[in-house]
């Protein structure tokens, strides 16, 4: 599988990536954030939201599983960590084929669940300041954004 990576050196920066992600994706896209506690995938959602023209605050959804954020599209943004261990399906479906953009974090705990084409996005802690953003197409579609966002 090729990946394409980059590394970001604050935390606008890696809000700049999410928000020049945004632009290239489309109504259904499901993109993956997997890292340590910290490592910026709550940042990184935010990014996604700007760009998609959310206004409310975007916090991790860590105690109700998914926030619904209203924009130019939905942002559905899950935090399946208490999922771990569970084969409960809490209608992922309905997110995975809407008309918005999911972002999963803690992904590879309803690896079942997920849609064989997504963006899986892997986020390392460097140093301090510096995060390795490492992203995983599955499919030719993503293959494609990632291209894009390469360049």
């Amino acid at each position: 599988m090729k990946k394409y990576e980059v590394t970001t050196y604050t935390s606008e920066e890696t809000m700049k990536l999410a928000e020049k992600l945004a632009l290239l994706v489309r109504p259904g896209a499901v993109i993956t954030l997997e890292g340590d506690l910290g490592a910026g995938k709550t940042t990184f959602t935010k990014g996604l939201g700007i760009s998609l023209g959310v206004t409310r605050t975007i916090n991790s959804p860590t105690f109700t599983i998914v926030k619904e954020y209203m924009g130019e599209l939905p942002l559905y943004h899950m935090d399946v960590y208490r999922l771990e261990d569970s084969d409960e399906d809490i209608g992922f479906d309905e997110y995975f084929n809407g008309p918005g953009i999911t972002v999963v974090e803690w992904a590879s705990f309803i690896e079942e669940f997920l849609p064989e084409e997504r963006l899986d996005v892997e986020i390392k802690v460097k140093d301090e300041h510096a995060r390795s953003i490492t992203f995983y197409p599955k499919g030719s579609y993503y293959e494609n954004i990632c291209k894009e966002l390469a360049r």
